[in-house]
């Protein structure tokens, strides 16, 4: 009930058809976006729950069967209002989503959730990606949960509390002498050669999948206002 589009040149595929990329575009290029097949989706208001977490949204979400979610609980994350500084700014109301609440304090859990998952339903044991903070600790919190070895590719000069809470989960750090590009270029190559299952931003289509749950669950949340 999924397919995949290239951005750049529009080119449409089906899931088994790629990995990442658009092949006609190439890496760089040719980032996917994943797109559903709505009238064959059935869903109504009535299967979400504003206290449910992210795996309610699971028929709009690239999976053909059923998810193997992390041990951890991602989503369900509180909408604060704020009406002083809606106020302010001349508002009627202003709302805030508090990602930090969840397992590893930010949004970036949404998308390692969805990539984890696709990395189970394909068979992977490794998972990796490369980062200089939440995606790195998220990654290894939530691989570290689900029985996957996870492997991040860092730059030597990232914050020393990222380093430390990836090291605590017990993923594989690989510190690069370099920038965050240095870093990302050593992890595909690696990555690849190795057959891991890649989390990195901009290649895997289903990360940003994971994302838009919370902006659906802040509709759900806010009574489909």
């Amino acid at each position: 009930m999924f397919y995949l589009r290239c951005i750049t040149c529009g080119s449409e595929y089906e899931e088994g058809d790629v990995e990442y990329t658009c092949p006609r575009c190439g890496m760089r290029m040719g980032t996917l976006e994943v797109l559903y097949d709505y009238d064959r989706i059935k869903v109504s208001r009535e299967d979400f729950s504003p206290c449910a977490d992210m795996w309610q949204f699971r028929k709009i979400l690239p999976f053909k069967r059923e998810v193997c979610r992390t041990h951890l609980r991602v989503g369900s994350t509180p909408l604060y209002s704020f009406p002083n500084i809606a106020k302010k700014f001349g508002l009627s109301n202003l709302l805030v989503k508090y990602d930090g609440s969840n397992p590893t304090g930010s949004y970036k859990d949404r998308a390692s959730a969805v990539a984890i998952a696709k990395a189970v339903e394909y068979g992977y044991k490794d998972i990796y990606c490369a980062s200089t903070g939440n995606a790195a600790s998220s990654l290894a919190g939530l691989a570290a949960s689900s029985q996957l070895k996870a492997h991040i590719f860092v730059p030597a000069s990232a914050p020393r509390a990222k380093i430390s809470q990836i090291v605590v989960y017990g993923a594989d750090l690989i510190a690069i002498d370099g920038t965050y590009d240095d870093a990302f270029d050593v992890s595909l190559k690696v990555g690849s050669t190795k057959g891991w299952f890649s989390r990195n931003s901009a290649i895997n289509p289903y990360l940003l999948e994971g994302k838009k749950t919370g902006a659906l669950e802040i509709i759900v949340q806010n009574n489909w206002n």
